[in-house]
């Protein structure tokens, strides 16, 4: 797959793209089990197949490569939750401030997008501190990169926004001004099918 930061307006996948991505999806889920003990990968393919958007918002996310996987599966919604799961913050979503807002606010040097655009474009939402957290639970992620993550509206109206990373062990949340970008912070998303 390509690696771009740009997106598609066309957002259906070819059949070549639609059974590429079915086999990287499949593959990736096999391979890391203990993501998503006792999910069947039939059924998540299921789901996938009754919503192509929700491929194509999967297949952004591989493009970008955030390495999308199945970590849980909410029972009350009938819902499977994809993250990316890439070892380090994706390198497609990189070198981005954290929304519209810093992006507009910054004079000189101005990033090619935000954090925030590019998720709703991709049809994908930031994780939050508490999903992050929890997908450090599954395996250690972000250990020399850091991702945005879903800023409070009180911390972003003072003109910040967080980002967490994985060091000694730990995960860490820090504070930067949203219109701070840097080549080794890009951002995670989530996708419920």
């Amino acid at each position: 797959m390509t690696n771009s930061n740009k997106t598609s307006d066309v957002k259906e996948l070819s059949l070549e793209q639609h059974e590429e991505l079915l086999r990287t999806l499949k593959a990736r889920f096999e391979k890391h089990m203990n993501r998503h003990q006792d999910l069947e990968w039939a059924n998540v393919q299921a789901k996938l197949e009754a919503n192509p958007q929700k491929l194509w918002s999967l297949y952004e996310m591989e493009r970008t490569e955030g390495e999308p996987d199945v970590v849980g599966y909410d029972e009350m919604t009938d819902e499977y939750i994809f993250c990316d799961c890439s070892a380090e913050s994706p390198k497609g979503r990189r070198s981005v401030c954290y929304d519209r807002e810093a992006l507009d606010a910054r004079k000189k040097h101005k990033p090619e997008n935000s954090a925030m655009d590019m998720a709703a474009a991709m049809g994908i939402e930031l994780l939050t501190e508490e999903q992050y957290r929890t997908l450090q639970k599954l395996e250690a992620f972000d250990k020399k990169t850091s991702s945005w993550v879903l800023t409070p509206p009180d911390i972003r109206k003072l003109g910040g926004a967080l980002f967490c990373d994985f060091r000694f062990g730990t995960v860490f949340v820090y504070h930067n001004g949203a219109d701070s970008y840097y080549g080794a912070r890009g951002f995670r998303g989530s996708l419920r099918v």
